[in-house]
C-alpha cells in the first residue's frame, strides 16, 4: 500500500466523520477553504526547487543535540522532510513511510532528517509514537522552513477553528506566531544544490519516499 493510498484512506474516514475524530461537516468545509486559499496564493511555486542552493542550518534534535546540515552533507547526500507536527495524522503516516524507506536511503549513502516547528518534547513524542530511527529536528519559528520558502501564516478563521479543536499550536511549538510549513521534501547533493524538491500546499498530499531514489542514485554516482 502506497503512502498516498494510506493518506487517502485516512482522509476519507476523517471527512466522513468516523470515530475517533467525529468531525462535523462544517469543520471539513473550513479546512478545505484554507487549503484552497493557500493553493491560490501560489506560495508553493515560490519555494526552493531543484537547481537552487539549499540553505545551511544547525538545529537541535529531540534530545537537544545539535545537528548541522553541513556535517551531514560531508558524509553524503541529505534527504530533508518538513512536516507540521506530531498532532497531524497525515504527517505521522508520512514519517512512518520514511522510516520504512530509511534503509534504501542509507544504502545510497544518504542521511535523512525531518524538521517541524514543534518543541523538543513533541519531537520526542514523534520519535516514540512512530518508532523513528532518524533525527527529528526542532525548527523554532519555522525559520529554516521560511528559508526554503515553506512558511505560511494561518488565516484568522483557521486559527479560531484550531483553538476550538484544542489544537494549540503555540503550546506545541513554543511560538505564538500561528505559522506552519507547507509539507516539503528535498534531496540535497553534497555540493549543497537541491537535486529533488516536492512542495504541496495541500497537506493531505505527500510524495512517495521512492520518488527520491533516482536523485539519490545520481548523487551517489557523483564524487564529493
Amino acid at each position: 500500500m502506497t503512502l498516498q493510498s494510506k493518506l487517502d484512506a485516512f482522509k476519507a474516514d476523517f471527512e466522513d466523520g468516523k470515530p475517533p475524530y467525529n468531525v462535523p461537516p462544517s469543520v471539513i468545509r473550513t479546512m478545505h477553504r484554507a487549503t484552497a486559499e493557500l493553493i491560490a496564493t501560489g506560495a508553493a511555486t515560490r519555494a526552493l526547487r531543484a537547481g537552487d542552493r539549499a540553505p545551511a542550518f544547525a538545529l537541535n534534535d529531540s534530545e537537544g543535540q545539535p545537528v548541522s546540515s553541513d556535517a551531514l552533507l560531508a558524509r553524503g547526500p541529505l534527504v530533508i522532510s518538513f512536516y507540521r507536527g506530531v498532532w497531524c495524522p497525515y504527517c505521522n503516516t508520512e514519517l512512518r513511510a520514511l522510516q520504512e524507506a530509511l534503509s534504501q536511503f542509507e544504502k545510497l549513502g544518504a542521511s535523512l532528517v525531518a524538521l517541524s516547528p514543534q518543541t523538543a518534547a513533541n519531537s520526542r513524542k514523534s520519535v516514540r509514537q512512530n518508532a523513528l530511527e532518524f533525527p527529528i529536528l526542532s525548527d523554532p519559528h519555522n525559520a529554516v522552513a521560511a528559508a526554503f520558502g515553506l512558511r505560511f501564516a494561518l488565516p484568522d478563521y483557521l486559527v479560531d477553528l484550531y483553538k476550538s479543536l484544542k489544537n494549540d499550536l503555540p503550546a506545541f511549538n513554543g511560538d505564538a506566531s500561528w505559522t506552519l510549513p507547507m509539507p516539503g521534501r528535498f534531496v540535497v547533493g553534497q555540493d549543497g544544490v537541491i537535486l529533488y524538491a516536492e512542495v504541496n500546499p495541500d497537506y493531505t498530499r505527500r510524495p512517495e519516499p521512492e520518488d527520491m531514489l533516482p536523485a539519490l542514485r545520481r548523487a551517489a554516482s557523483i564524487p564529493a
